[in-house]
């Protein structure tokens, strides 16, 4: 078995949950895994424990909460006693306690909260706090595919996550990118409490790979292929320490992991950031 890195998760959106996909990640030396409570039809946790369930201690587990089943179509939540129980429900559906429960887009809520948005989120997050000080978790987090509306809400009197989830890669806006960094600063959070999650956008197959040359970000881009680049640049867009990716296909897995072998040209992250930011202000390049 390859020495554990644990820069990479292995994510379960849209994954099959097949016990072949958990085994080679573990003989790969990934040993995390993250899921969420609506994943698989809101049947995730049941089949991860079913299908799996003695290779679950292999790995630090995380989960998401926040949405809820409905007869017609998923609900979003942040009611307090909601996701409390929602985390109760995780730990009888896996069998064990998650090493970490995100709040799952708080964005999709506080939205349509007005001017109690703060204390919504602050609601929230205590919720989970109070979760994880009772030990139905090992810790908290937030895991936000839009960290925009979170940006001025965060205080010394909120509760303090210990991970920050955010969308990462090529295909993420600049203002997605400027306020996953200004949530980061304001909950005191070092680039190795974020993770990033969906570097390909959903797709790797997506054209855009096929228009663009993410080697240029790279010192070695002849090393890696397109794929193996626009992963490992996702590290720095914007700066997280581990990366949730999802595939059914332990090769593909496998191929990420020599991605990270590659050193990323920092200076040409930095200058395409500057670029892409005086774009979206209508500056010239």
């Amino acid at each position: 078995m390859r020495r554990a890195d644990p820069r990479v998760v292995l994510g379960l959106h849209r994954s099959r949950h097949e016990r072949r996909l958990l085994t080679s990640a573990l003989d790969l030396g990934v040993t995390a895994l993250d899921t969420s409570s609506n994943y698989l039809g809101f049947r995730s946790h049941e089949v991860l424990a079913r299908v799996a369930g003695d290779l679950l201690p292999n790995f630090t587990l995380s989960t998401k909460v926040g949405y809820f089943p409905t007869p017609d179509r998923a609900e979003h939540s942040l009611a307090p006693a909601r996701l409390f129980a929602a985390v109760e429900q995780a730990v009888k559906e896996l069998g064990r306690e998650p090493d970490l429960v995100f709040l799952h887009n708080p964005e999709h809520t506080l939205e349509g909260a007005g001017a109690h948005e703060r204390d919504v989120l602050a609601h929230a997050c205590a919720a989970l706090d109070i979760a994880a000080a009772k030990g139905l978790c090992g810790g908290w987090g937030v895991a936000s595919w839009d960290p925009s509306p979170l940006v001025g809400l965060i205080d010394v009197g909120l509760p303090q996550p210990s991970v920050l989830m955010v969308r990462a890669g090529l295909l993420v806006g600049t203002g997605t990118l400027d306020a996953a960094d200004a949530v980061a600063a304001a909950w005191g959070l070092g680039s190795d409490r974020v993770w990033g999650m969906s570097p390909f956008g959903g797709n790797t197959c997506a054209p855009v790979w096929g228009r663009i040359n993410p080697g240029v970000f790279l010192e070695d881009d002849d090393r890696l292929s397109r794929t193996q680049a626009a992963f490992r640049t996702a590290y720095y867009l914007p700066r997280v320490g581990t990366m949730a990716v999802g595939t059914d296909e332990p090769d593909h897995l496998g191929q990420l992991l020599g991605a990270l072998a590659g050193q990323v040209d920092e200076r040409a992250v930095r200058e395409y950031r500057d670029l892409i930011r005086a774009r979206a202000r209508g500056q010239p390049a």
